[in-house]
């Protein structure tokens, strides 16, 4: 079992469901670091895009 976070209230827990609010628990912790990432360079160009596109949407 691996500690879990609440996306709602934000409280930790053990289970899939919040025991306080009933919503969805997701792990906390950061993806691994390897030196040799193949994918790191396609995953911040998407991120930036995302954060454009956001911002983009935000002056409208």
């Amino acid at each position: 079992m691996k500690l879990r976070k609440c996306n709602n209230c934000k409280r930790y827990t053990l289970k899939e469901i919040c025991n306080y609010c009933g919503s969805k628990t997701s792990y906390p912790h950061p993806p691994r670091y390897s030196p040799e990432d193949k994918f790191g360079e396609f995953r911040r160009k998407t991120l930036k895009e995302i954060e454009s596109s956001q911002k983009e949407k935000s002056l409208l």
